[in-house]
C-alpha cells in the first residue's frame, strides 16, 4: 500500500495595486496544490507576513507603499534563502533586473509581457516540491 505525502505550496503576494493583487489571486487560485497564505502592500507588512507564514514562493513588486521590494528581498532572502522570489514589475529594465537577481530573486518578470508566467513558475515550484517528498510503501 502506497501513502504519498501530500504537500501544498504556500504563496505570499507583495503588491500595492489591489487590481493586480486580485488578478494574481484569481490566476493562482486555479493552480492545484497552491495555498495563498497572505499578502502585503508595504515592505514592513510584507516582511512580517513572510516571516509569520513561511511561504515557499513570494510574488514581489518593486514599487510599494512606503518603500520598495528590494528591502524585502534583502532582509528575507538572507534569512530564508530557500524561498523562491518572483519579481513581477512594470519596471523590467536591466538595471532593476541586475539589482534584484543579485539580491536573490529567482525570476524577474515584466507585468506587461510575462504576467501569465507567474502561474507557470508557481506550478513548477509546486511540482518540484511535490516530487521531492518520498512515497511510503
Amino acid at each position: 500500500m502506497e501513502t504519498a505525502y501530500v504537500t501544498r505550496t504556500k504563496v505570499f503576494l507583495v503588491e500595492d495595486s489591489a487590481a493586480i493583487r486580485m488578478r494574481l489571486i484569481d490566476m493562482l487560485g486555479d493552480v492545484e496544490g497552491i495555498e495563498l497564505v497572505g499578502g502585503a502592500d508595504s515592505p514592513a507588512s510584507a516582511i512580517e507576513g513572510i516571516q509569520r507564514t513561511r511561504p515557499d514562493t513570494v510574488v514581489l513588486d518593486i514599487h510599494l507603499r512606503g518603500g520598495s521590494g528590494i528591502e524585502i528581498l534583502r532582509e528575507v532572502h538572507s534569512a530564508h534563502p530557500d524561498i523562491v522570489f518572483i519579481v513581477l514589475t512594470n519596471h523590467a529594465d536591466c538595471q532593476y533586473r541586475e539589482i534584484y537577481t543579485h539580491a536573490g530573486a529567482s525570476y524577474f518578470l515584466d507585468k506587461l509581457s510575462d504576467f501569465e508566467k507567474v502561474k507557470v513558475i508557481v506550478a513548477g515550484v509546486h511540482a518540484r516540491r511535490k516530487h521531492s517528498y518520498p512515497t511510503k510503501q
